[in-house]
Parts: C-alpha cells; sequence; structure tokens
C-alpha cells in the first residue's frame, strides 16, 4: 500500500468530517486511518487554516467539524481531481522523441 502524501490525509480527515462529522477524536482516527499523534497534529493545521473547529459538546466532550470553507476546500479539491487523471496520464508515459 502507498502512503499518503499529507494533503490527501488533509483530504480524508476532511471527508470523515464532512460526511460523519461532527466526531470526538478517536472516531476521527479509526474512520482517517490516522494515529493519534499525527491526527492531532494535522488537526491543529486544519483549525488554524480555519478548515475545523472544536466543538464542546455536552459539558467536556471536544468533538471537531468541518467548517463552510472546509467544506469549500474539499469541493474545490474533487474538481481539480477531475482535472489531474490527465496530467497523471502524461507523467506516466515515456517522454516523447524529439
Amino acid at each position: 500500500m502507498m502512503r499518503r502524501s499529507k494533503l490527501e490525509m488533509y483530504i480524508d480527515i476532511l471527508k470523515v468530517l464532512a460526511h460523519k462529522g461532527p466526531l470526538k477524536l478517536t472516531h476521527i482516527m479509526y474512520k482517517a486511518n490516522v494515529n493519534c499523534s499525527v491526527l492531532k497534529e494535522y488537526l491543529d493545521f486544519l483549525i488554524k487554516q480555519g478548515l475545523v473547529e472544536e466543538k464542546i459538546v455536552g459539558k467536556r466532550r471536544v468533538v471537531y467539524a468541518i467548517t463552510q470553507r472546509g467544506v469549500t476546500v474539499l469541493k474545490h479539491f474533487r474538481e481539480l481531481k477531475q482535472v489531474l487523471p490527465i496530467v497523471e496520464e502524461f507523467q506516466n508515459k515515456p517522454p516523447l522523441p524529439l
């Protein structure tokens, strides 16, 4: 299995929160398949970018939710991915002789 890039991990976390969220840390961990220390670092980054927010539920339970900006970024990423296979095709072909 290929290692996911940082970008792919960020996108996976956003996808999980978009479809299943708001979620507790452990739930994101299992659904996005990311270990706890890495997840905290990635969530901090996503929060700083305004893509994810922390919410307090009940007395002290912290959950993470995707923001409207996060939803927008996810949408743009999907659109970009539809264009990208063309780029990847060219990268995989041997260069044409000049």
